[in-house]
């Protein structure tokens, strides 16, 4: 049979498929059985920087007094007894999870800035997590800021972190740098071990007859993965550090091709909301099967096989693809 392990963030994880962050693990119940169906690893949802500065103040008021003071309007937040774990929950969980559990377990903080709210990664390492992913998620509107000030903020973020922890750091990184292999280097540098491919932005709808912004959440669909294929190439091939995808992963051939472009670990989501916890033990006994099918005696033979430094044409995963299939495409209308 074919060897399915693979080492990420130091881990060393049986097979690739991790539970990536969701509601399916917000209890202790849930984590049992994403453990129970085999998940190499399981990421929790993330406490937010918004969360934390909040729960640092004296009062919730003199957080919200001032929600309607500026664009992006704190209103908008949800009050804090609206979050499915606060703070101090989120530890008690942790702890607990850890207990109960044998599968290696990656918190998860999610911010914009340097602050207070980065010292959580030491109780969140003290509360017995086997690592962190860093969500960097954020909007900007302000034409005042630059993409310099935005990559500069987000190493340091990185580097406030590993200055806290002694925890794997994996930053989730958004698709829209603009010279992402530059960004992910110095993220490196400044103490990343891994990068998960990519943050989700959610984007909002609008109710043309209320004439508001409303909120939308959608599912992943397959079709996201080509980005993150193409990515993954090209950071495997030029970076060295620890990849993972997130999005668009719902068959084992996705995890596949995932691998191929340089995937350690290949996280599922969307795919066990839409058909439950089980398929995760389906996803890994299919993969199975294909890297014997395929003649495959290991996933680090495959891993990385079709990365910018190692596949046959590395200019598919450049701009002379693009190119090319513009040029020599004709309708058949």
């Amino acid at each position: 049979m074919p060897d399915l392990k693979t080492e990420y963030l130091g881990l060393s994880l049986p097979h690739p498929f991790i539970a990536g962050a969701s509601p399916l693990a917000d209890t202790l119940d849930g984590v049992k059985r994403l453990e129970d169906a085999g998940a190499a690893a399981i990421v929790l949802r993330s406490l937010y920087e918004e969360q934390l500065r909040t729960e640092s103040m004296a009062t919730s008021e003199s957080f919200y007094g001032h929600a309607d003071s500026f664009g992006e309007a704190l209103s908008y937040l949800p009050e804090p007894d609206e979050f499915v774990l606060g703070p101090d929950r989120y530890l008690d969980h942790l702890r607990q999870v850890k207990a109960a559990t044998g599968v290696p377990i990656i918190a998860s903080l999610n911010g914009t800035g340097v602050g207070p709210w980065l010292d959580h990664a030491t109780l969140i390492e003290e509360a017995g997590a086997d690592a962190l992913e860093l969500n960097l998620f954020d909007i900007i509107a302000n034409p005042a800021v630059t993409a310099e000030a935005v990559e500069a903020t987000s190493v340091e973020i990185v580097r406030e972190i590993r200055a806290r922890t002694r925890l794997p750091i994996a930053v989730k990184l958004s698709p829209f740098y603009t010279a992402l292999p530059n960004v992910a280097s110095h993220m490196r540098q400044a103490g990343a071990g891994a990068f998960v491919l990519f943050n989700r932005f959610f984007e909002p709808d609008l109710d043309i007859e209320e004439l508001e912004v409303t909120p939308r959440l959608a599912l992943s669909l397959p079709g996201e993965l080509l980005l993150r294929l193409r990515w993954l190439a090209i950071l495997s091939g030029t970076v060295e550090s620890d990849l993972a995808v997130s999005g668009g992963v719902h068959h084992a051939t996705d995890a596949v091709k995932a691998i191929m472009c340089g995937a350690s670990a290949v996280q599922v989501v969307s795919e066990l909301l839409l058909h439950g916890v089980p398929r995760l033990a389906d996803l890994r006994a299919e993969l199975d099967a294909w890297l014997e099918e395929h003649e495959y005696v290991s996933v680090e033979q495959m891993r990385g096989s079709m990365d910018i430094a190692r596949c046959p044409n590395p200019g598919a995963h450049l701009r002379a693809q693009y190119v090319r299939l513009l040029q020599t495409w004709s309708s058949q209308l």
